[in-house]
């Protein structure tokens, strides 16, 4: 069955349209000048951004028009071995490639590849087919609610070895999130929630860099030349922004004062160069996003469309969850962690995923509009 255009859903599709638009702007406004003294070229990444924004586009719509959600149900177990391979061919000599300390992009001729953005499309692909099998059984026993527990804790075990600690952190609100809406028992998620704190508390202070995280986000002027540099330039283009901002490629602290400007903090410059104004469009045009994904999700549900509906709502938790982490990292209301924006920071991996995920949803709703349009002509 190939769904009609016609079909798409216009407030999702153009929130998308929009996020990305915002994201090719700020991402070459943001780049101009490292781009410039390193390649000798201003463009270089603004162009490299709108290449991979017109392949994330031709990937999307090929998802949309081409890969049926009951395809994908039926090839749902065969998404962990996708993630766990991604995840190892990161650490094959010649393949695996180290940025920053983190060993988490996969090097092919003319790109990388993030292997956690792979992961978190593969594994929402395989929890929405357990949940939608297993309904049941998760609203009353311990056993099926485990099982998930436990492909979650394997594959935070090896994105740990990266490190990739932000997508371990999106995942577990990915996998948690799901699982509260099939119905799992709320007393089952405060004890696993004590335990996860526990682990979270043990991880965070288990490696150097993390204990510095930590101490330059609670207090980052303590030592604002050092560990806290990143979060008090960050700081500072919030500052300067005011209510209506410095204006379109003014920022300063793009200037080789924010590091990751165009990636990790490109939501900083924006603050800087569009101020309150911009900050609050960005954030209701996610919020628009997420709301729509999950009314999309709620209504699969209610009509029936398990599969599709636990599809959806994996994607909205995985696009809100990064999105507000990220957004919290650059406003100083949450530890840095290395999660680029969805839409607009600079990545090739991120744009084509979070493509896909948003044609998937597309897809879903136009399969159940299409469905149920034959079911009316045939009575």
């Amino acid at each position: 069955m190939r769904p009609r255009t016609g079909q798409l859903d216009q407030v999702l599709m153009w929130s998308a349209i929009g996020l990305t638009l915002v994201g090719l702007v700020m991402v070459t406004s943001a780049s101009l000048q490292i781009a410039e003294t390193r390649l000798d070229n201003p463009f270089y990444y603004g162009i490299r951004h709108g290449t991979y924004l017109l392949i994330s586009l031709g990937v999307g719509a090929a998802v949309y028009c081409c890969v049926p959600l009951a395809l994908l149900e039926r090839l749902r177990f065969a998404m962990l071995p996708v993630a766990v391979v991604a995840l190892v061919l990161v650490f094959v000599p010649g393949l695996g490639r180290e940025v920053n300390g983190s060993t988490r992009w996969i090097a092919l001729p003319g790109m990388t590849i993030q292997a956690s953005e792979i992961v978190k499309l593969c594994f929402v692909l395989y929890l929405a087919g357990y949940v939608a099998q297993r309904k049941a059984e998760l609203e009353t026993q311990w056993k099926a609610f485990f099982v998930p527990l436990g492909v979650l804790g394997l594959l935070t075990f090896m994105l740990l070895l990266e490190p990739d600690f932000g997508a371990v952190v999106v995942l577990g609100i990915t996998t948690m999130g799901m699982l509260f809406l099939a119905g799992v028992p709320t007393l089952r998620f405060l004890l696993i929630g004590l335990v996860a704190v526990g682990l979270a508390a043990l991880v965070a202070v288990a490696e150097p860099y993390r204990v510095a995280r930590l101490m330059s986000f609670l207090d980052p002027w303590a030592d604002q030349y050092g560990s806290g540099y990143q979060l008090t330039q960050s700081l500072i283009a919030f500052g300067r922004g005011n209510w209506f901002g410095v204006g379109l490629g003014n920022s300063v602290q793009k200037l080789f004062y924010l590091p990751e400007a165009h990636t990790d903090f490109v939501f900083a410059v924006l603050a800087e160069e569009w101020g309150l104004f911009g900050t609050l469009l960005l954030i209701f045009g996610f919020g628009l996003l997420g709301w729509r994904v999950f009314r999309i999700g709620h209504t699969l549900e209610q009509r029936g469309f398990l599969y599709h509906a636990y599809v959806v709502y994996g994607i909205a938790f995985v696009l809100c969850a990064q999105a507000f982490i990220n957004l919290g990292v650059n406003m100083g209301v949450l530890p840095t962690k290395g999660l680029t924006l969805p839409f607009v920071s600079y990545g090739g991996s991120s744009l084509v995923i979070s493509a896909v995920m948003v044609a998937l949803v597309l897809r879903a709703s136009a399969e159940q509009q299409e469905l149920q349009a034959r079911g009316r002509a045939k009575r």
